[in-house]
């Protein structure tokens, strides 16, 4: 049976000491980001997996994250979280800690389930889904000293939008902003009546997303109604305001705040005798590469990186941001590159 590969083989594949593994597996804030990767490498390639159960001895913790689980609702653009959860799961491993998912119908039945498994040693820390304004679960969870970092910012709260250094309210979010003004930029070289096909104002990260074509387009906070278009995330509401839309006025092309608004705008456009009508999506999803819409890339992967940084980081030592913005990528499929 083939041996199973040790710190000392991880150390010698990265060119590193043991001493430097060690702090890429428990304190990865302390190493710089070049050596992290190599470490990382190592790990990957030699398959090596720290001892759980001597670690659990050791801190006297369980070395698993939680995270809730959505309950199924179909549609386009759950696969984002999904490839979240997978990208959280294959990082984690590495670092030697463990992925427990559970289910909850709300945030109360949430923070009930996070009480009973923190109780029963299951897990020491969270990850938590779905932020809104008026969340009640990061107080929750702070007040009750249960280390955690939020996928999406506290939307609602104060300087929700920026940087911050607090170290009990850690986040890491997409830049919707910036994905949005960069999808506008290419949407204005087929013309400058560019729309947006939003959702209902209210939503912290549809709000965001509006802003950043707001700003590429040079409007403020109250852009034309001709061009700011409103429906809900279902791909035959999208179709039929897009369609009523295009039949009262004409667009040069619609950037839009998710790929299921894409579709449907996409539908509408085809329809109504515009199928080479630019459409920009947002998610990035399989239907959007199916029907070669362009999209914005949200990097879940990137996304489940720093959120394992910010959840081993050490309140007391780490001097770095809690709060980390990441970076979308624009994927731009059009009829000229097909041809």
């Amino acid at each position: 049976m083939a041996k199973s590969p040790t710190v000392e083989d991880v150390a010698r594949v990265a060119g590193v000491s043991r001493q430097t593994v060690s702090n890429v597996l428990n304190s990865p804030e302390i190493v710089r980001e070049g050596t992290r990767e190599r470490v990382r490498a190592a790990i990957m390639e030699l398959g090596y997996a720290p001892s759980m159960a001597a670690r659990r001895l050791r801190t006297q913790r369980s070395a698993t994250i939680g995270i809730h689980l959505d309950p199924y609702a179909g549609g386009i653009s759950g696969i984002v979280l999904d490839r979240f959860i997978h990208a959280l799961t294959d990082r984690a491993t590495p670092r030697g800690l463990r992925i427990l998912v559970y289910a909850a119908n709300d945030a109360e039945e949430e923070l009930r389930r996070v009480r009973q498994l923190r109780e029963g040693g299951e897990i020491d820390r969270i990850v938590l889904t779905g932020t809104y304004a008026g969340d009640p679960r990061a107080d929750w969870l702070a007040e009750h000293g249960i280390p955690f970092v939020a996928f999406g910012r506290p939307w609602g709260e104060p300087g929700a939008g920026v940087a911050m250094g607090n170290p009990e309210r850690p986040w890491v979010d997409v830049d919707g902003a910036a994905g949005t003004r960069a999808a506008t930029a290419h949407a204005v070289a087929n013309g400058s009546r560019v729309a947006f096909l939003g959702w209902p104002r209210g939503s912290g990260t549809g709000d965001d997303r509006e802003r950043g074509w707001r700003e590429a387009m040079g409007f403020g906070a109250d852009p034309p109604a001709s061009l700011r278009w409103t429906a809900v995330d279902t791909v035959s509401a999208a179709r039929a305001v897009v369609e009523q839309e295009l039949a009262a006025g004409v667009v040069d092309a619609i950037v839009c705040a998710s790929d299921t608004l894409a579709v449907g705008a996409h539908l509408a456009a085809s329809h109504g005798g515009h199928p080479d009508m630019l459409v920009v999506g947002f998610d990035n999803t399989p239907v959007a590469e199916a029907l070669e819409l362009s999209s914005v890339e949200q990097r879940p992967e990137r996304v489940a990186e720093a959120v394992l940084d910010l959840l081993v980081a050490d309140a007391d030592t780490y001097d770095g941001e809690w709060h980390r913005l990441i970076e979308p990528e624009l994927v731009v499929r059009t009829r000229e590159q097909r041809t």
